[in-house]
């Protein structure tokens, strides 16, 4: 805030107004930093999109026919599905199989674990 002493012709003593400040206009410092780092953004040699996606799906390509440990796979796996128990459920939150000895309750017919229960 500014103070301006305005003379009285009443009394000797000075008076202070202040001035209206406008906080919503930007600074001029901020303006031309914003301005510099535009024209850096635009002047900056910056890789086609077209480019970029290609690299990636070539990338991709190349992770799916390897190995964590790097080498290549080229036999399907073989999975062994082991059915529900009968002592067993399947929680309707967290869809874990679970043994009846964690079964909490069962609401609108729905089974629920222990955990997803507390």
């Amino acid at each position: 805030m500014v103070y301006v002493a305005v003379p009285s012709e009443k009394n000797t003593r000075k008076r202070h107004t202040s001035v209206a400040t406008d906080y919503d206009e930007v600074r001029s410092d901020v303006k031309e930093s914003q301005d510099r780092s535009l024209e850096a953004l635009q002047s900056a040699s910056a890789p086609d999109a077209r480019s970029v996606v290609r690299e990636l799906d070539e990338a991709d390509a190349l992770d799916e026919a390897m190995t964590p440990g790097g080498e290549f796979v080229a036999e399907e796996l073989i999975v062994q599905v082991i059915p529900q128990a009968k002592d067993e459920f399947t929680c309707y939150s967290c869809f874990l199989v679970r043994h009846r000895s964690q079964l909490a309750r069962e609401r609108d017919g729905h089974p629920y674990c222990i955990e997803c229960a507390g």
